[in-house]
């Protein structure tokens, strides 16, 4: 992996790291289904606005076409749904470990799909990760677990599958099509549904136009979705799926630091123990093989 992908990636958690505050911020203001439609909405039309005029070239053909709606509707449909849904009934904690199962998930999906088969070494790192997310995890969930509805668990469930869903499909077109118009037209695509929900299920005119609510669409849309999913896109290009996923293990790490630096919390025991297999697994993930005495 060269250092410009590995950059890319680590980038692209810690923006997917300031979504959920992001979203538990915005939802005081706007109807749950009408703030995802508008994110998916906003950040699809960004990105397919500048890859017109940057000039870069469209997908092309039904089974491209096909892929970008099967992303469109795991990643930003569902993605989106359980996301902003969960925010209203799962603690943080919980949260945490169900959604970051999804490394795990795509494992499996990519060894089938992709052909991309980890080591031992690298299955080991997969699941030293989730124990990490977990022992970060544990503390919020004994302190709030009690408070979690069913509802919610299914809600964050529904957003991880539809993600590792998006990842394999992404992965299976990336550096086949331009990164730019790919990610505008899936986000397009998967906000038919949101938009479909939302003017059934919700009134959209109750949403509070204050400035707090407006920083908050244009942070989940500008940084949160058209920036992300562009880095993520353009590092699945070079780097095999499940080593990219490995950092995603990382999300739950940044959102510690930013509550260390912003709001002065300090970590567990727990957490540092945590953090540290969640290092140690994805530098076992990222693991060369050693050469064998018959390479030149």
């Amino acid at each position: 992996m060269t250092p410009v992908a590995a950059l890319k990636i680590v980038l692209a958690m810690v923006l997917w790291a300031l979504c959920f505050p992001v979203i538990v911020a915005g939802l005081k203001y706007s109807p749950h289904l009408t703030f995802a439609a508008m994110r998916a909405l906003l950040a699809g039309g960004v990105l397919t606005v500048l890859a017109l005029i940057l000039g870069r070239p469209f997908p092309r053909g039904h089974r491209v076409w096909l892929t970008l709606a099967g992303v469109g509707f795991g990643a930003t449909s569902l993605g989106f749904l359980g996301m902003f849904h969960a925010a209203e009934f799962v603690s943080p904690g919980l949260a945490t470990v169900i959604a970051n199962t999804q490394p795990l998930l795509a494992a499996v999906l990519a060894a089938f799909w992709l052909g991309e088969k980890l080591s031992l070494i690298g299955s080991a790192g997969l699941f030293a990760g989730f124990a990490g997310i977990v022992l970060i995890a544990l503390p919020d969930f004994l302190t709030d677990g009690n408070e979690s509805y069913a509802i919610g668990v299914l809600y964050i469930i529904l957003a991880a599958a539809g993600v590792t869903l998006s990842n394999v499909l992404i992965k299976s077109i990336a550096g086949k099509v331009d990164s730019l118009s790919a990610m505008g037209v899936q986000m397009l695509l998967g906000s038919v549904p949101l938009v479909i929900a939302a003017m059934s299920m919700e009134e959209p005119t109750t949403i509070k136009w204050a400035p707090a609510f407006i920083a908050s669409l244009l942070v989940l849309a500008m940084a949160g979705s058209a920036l992300v999913y562009w880095l993520w896109f353009s590092a699945l290009e070079t780097v095999p799926l499940n080593r990219a996923n490995a950092f995603s293990f990382l999300i739950p790490v940044f959102g510690l630091t930013l509550g260390i630096v912003v709001y002065g919390e300090r970590l567990s025991v727990l957490q540092i123990v945590g953090i540290v297999m969640i290092l140690l697994g994805i530098a076992m993930v990222h693991r060369r093989k050693e050469r064998t005495l018959n390479e030149v």
